[in-house]
């Protein structure tokens, strides 16, 4: 056993008004399974390309281990496999490799393909396995699930909940349950670490801001009682020391001793009320609010919106799946399921109109507007606001939901090629949310999307039912939202 030992760790982005980590004080044990929380842009792959070294930063990172980190960066991804293996790791008896592709359920044929050839999941996997080869590293993943199935997932998982000395950044929660025995919580004011899984995690956070709230309230309420005694105290004690000017027996000693006495109490009473406020300003911090998404569809004259029977699509003559039968029905959520390659964004290429070999049945209700998001977006760049006019689309709606999901206004003004991978895929579900579709088809649009904002996206459709035709590989979603899943063989 190692500890990894941070001692005032503060990093700011060059050009930033705001730290990203400010003082940060942490001790990691290298045995522990971590997994790596927060929403998109508070700092999940910036900690840890801070571990390796790769930005600047004040304060200390003190360790024994080396650190790994993936996605491995490929200088050469046509050549085979093994060879795209042999130099990340040097030399290496081959049976471990083979032991942990084993392990992933990887076939041992695609050492000697291409590494370019292997679809996302296939990447993944032999990467993961590569770093697990020695065991001398602490390993630092960086979202390995985007582009992995639901099978490709539970695989990963299952290999990591049987590993140690790893901090794993995801967003999917069943997956997080099942690998991890910690959590790191990059939250909105502080960081956590805490022993268990990510249900764990949100237990104790709901019942954190379960508390703070319910205190608030309390002190609320204190507040406003105690400003009108204030109030009425230091009322009384002005009319009876008014008392003493005049004509006629009185007791001016006494009256005046009463109203000093009384505006005593009042003094306390705005000591109480300044401690109160004092308090109050230090709750509701830390509190992510789930804020509510809105999506205005539109409603079309017929309601069945498109029909598959017996599809077939093929290419050079080669189906690429059996045929399938579906129908999409307005207020609906279809969801395709299958595994990498299994034809999913083929689907949707020809519900779009794409020129695909088909046989069977595909047919699509007249005047039908589509809303997609597809699964790529590195083709943003440049100014946000000229992203907006060029999409035709209300700039405070746009702007409204992107705040809504997590993102500063500080950010608006930063060239899309600097977002994240998750604030990029935000970008082009909040442009989604704001056109006026008969159809919304989202291409894995949870890859690299905070647990927040998935949680906003389950919430916007169970209460707008927007029809939808959605690829997605997050069961815990899925179950939620879809009304129908088509699996694809």
């Amino acid at each position: 056993m190692s500890l990894i030992d941070i001692k005032n760790l503060s990093f700011t982005h060059i050009g930033a008004l705001e730290p990203i980590f400010d003082n940060v004080n942490l001790e990691l044990d290298t045995n522990w399974k971590l997994g790596l929380v927060g929403r998109n842009g508070y700092g999940k792959s910036t900690f840890l390309k801070l571990l390796i070294g790769e930005y600047p930063y004040h304060g200390s990172i003190h360790t024994t281990v080396d650190f790994e980190y993936f996605p491995y960066e490929i200088e050469n991804s046509k050549e085979n496999t093994l060879s795209v293996v042999e130099n990340l790791k040097g030399d290496f008896p081959l049976w471990k490799l083979q032991r942990e592709m084993n392990l992933l359920e990887l076939k041992e044929d695609i050492l000697y393909r291409p590494f370019s050839t292997l679809s996302h999941g296939e990447q993944t996997k032999i990467s993961l396995a590569t770093m697990f080869i020695f065991e001398n590293n602490f390993l630092l993943i960086d979202e390995p699930t985007n582009h992995l199935d639901i099978l490709g997932r539970k695989q990963v998982a299952e290999y990591l909940a049987s590993k140690k000395g790893f901090i794993v950044v995801s967003h999917d929660r069943e997956f997080l349950n099942t690998s991890v025995d910690r959590i790191l919580a990059i939250e909105k004011n502080k960081i956590v670490l805490m022993k268990g899984n990510y249900d764990t995690w949100q237990h104790n956070k709901h019942l954190e801001d379960k508390f703070e709230l319910e205190k608030n309230e309390k002190l609320r309420k204190e507040i406003r009682r105690l400003k009108e005694s204030s109030r009425e105290k230091a009322t009384w004690s002005d009319k009876v020391e008014a008392t003493k000017i005049g004509f006629g027996p009185t007791d001016r000693g006494y009256i005046g001793h009463m109203a000093a006495k009384m505006m005593k109490r009042s003094k306390n009473i705005e000591k109480r009320y300044e401690d109160a406020i004092n308090e109050k300003q230090k709750l509701l911090k830390n509190i992510e609010e789930i804020e509510r998404l809105q999506v205005d569809s539109l409603e079309h004259y017929a309601d069945a919106l498109i029909e598959a029977e017996n599809l077939l699509l093929s290419y050079d003559n080669i189906p690429v799946f059996k045929p399938i039968s579906f129908a999409l029905n307005q207020g609906e959520c279809l969801v395709l399921q299958g595994k990498n390659g299994s034809g999913k964004s083929s689907i949707i290429k020809a519900i779009l109109g794409e020129e695909i070999q088909k046989s069977g049945h595909l047919w699509k209700a007249k005047d039908l507007i589509i809303s997609y998001v597809p699964q790529q977006f590195d083709f943003l760049q440049g100014s946000l606001f000229e992203f907006i006019k060029e999409s035709n689309i209300d700039k405070t709606q746009f702007l409204t939901i992107f705040r809504k999901m997590g993102i500063s206004r500080e950010q608006f003004e930063i060239p899309m090629e600097r977002y994240s991978s998750g604030q990029k895929k935000k970008v082009l579900l909040a442009k989604s949310l704001c056109e006026k579709a008969h159809i919304y088809i989202w291409d894995e649009p949870l890859n690299y999307i905070d647990i927040i904002s998935r949680i906003q996206i389950e919430n916007m459709i169970l209460e707008y039912a927007p029809t939808m035709i959605l690829i997605e590989h997050d069961r815990t979603f899925i179950e939620k939202v879809a009304t129908d899943i088509v699996k694809l063989d």
